[in-house]
């Protein structure tokens, strides 16, 4: 049975409301913070078993602390996510009928990429063909900046993938959207949207990238964990310092910083 919620964990909880997500670093110095201004027992190591208590105390508001991982660098991420729709997990931010079309749409070009990515021009593209209302260009333009700045897209020289957080939050919406087409890492056994996958056309399993640089650390050989044949694709190498992923038995979901605080939205319109 769960602890009782004492002020610590509170202020725990009031900081990622007001910040959404946070980094693995910073939810532990939150921890520590929250645990010495309130004159309460800390332990490093006990971090997970804190949240928990929060979550327990938020099940009947449906939500809950996740903790997820940057498919781009395996850094791990901490975030208050809403469960109040059984099928989809809500957007936390108010967007327009046309806008969340464009977001969904954006997202199945990402998803159904090779490589989990889209890139600008083929997602502006798409604004005049929108079925709810069209949209010009620079219109379009401006809705994903406001999805980046929002956290639930990421933009690296033009090209956009889903972020931490829209993985984290989003994740059920994305399995049953996508069943056909999104799979789990091999490895944390959690959805791999920007990935590797084995070119064994009766295997053709994902890892996500710092699972594969963390499987394959020191093999000369790489071979696919599932069928063994030979894995054909470039290791990366990730930053130890950065790269925190986690075992199978850990929830894992771009990277980011910070995000808005949750609220209830009209998210349920993306199955539209």
């Amino acid at each position: 049975m769960a602890g009782p919620m004492t002020d610590s964990h509170r202020r725990f909880l009031q900081t990622m409301m007001c910040n959404g997500i946070v980094d693995g670093s910073k939810a532990k110095t939150l921890h520590r913070l929250c645990c010495e201004t309130h004159k309460v027992s800390y332990a490093p190591d006990k971090l997970d078993e804190f949240v928990n208590i929060i979550n327990t105390h938020l099940q009947p508001m449906f939500m809950q602390i996740r903790k997820g991982m940057s498919e781009e660098d395996g850094q791990r991420y901490y975030a208050l996510v809403n469960l109040a729709d059984t099928e989809i997990t809500r957007m936390a931010s108010d967007y327009s009928d046309n806008e969340l079309e464009l977001f969904r749409k954006a997202m199945d070009l990402i998803v159904e990429s090779e490589n989990g990515v889209a890139c600008s021009t083929d997602i502006l593209n798409l604004a005049d063909k929108l079925q709810s209302k069209k949209m010009k260009k620079k219109e379009a333009e401006l809705v994903l900046q406001r999805l980046v700045v929002d956290k639930w897209l990421c933009e690296k020289n033009g090209d956009y993938t889903l972020s931490t957080r829209c993985i984290m939050e989003m994740e059920q919406y994305i399995r049953n959207m996508y069943q056909d087409l999104v799979k789990l890492c091999n490895i944390c056994h959690n959805v791999a949207i920007q990935s590797q996958m084995c070119e064994n056309p009766s295997c053709g399993i994902k890892m996500h990238v710092p699972c594969v640089a963390r499987y394959f650390r020191g093999r000369t050989e790489p071979h696919c964990p599932a069928c063994n044949e030979f894995w054909p694709h470039e290791i990366p190498v990730i930053n130890r310092s950065q790269s925190q992923i986690p075992s199978p038995s850990q929830p894992a979901s771009s990277k980011e910083n910070s995000a808005p605080s949750p609220k209830t939205s009209r998210s349920s319109r993306l199955r539209k």
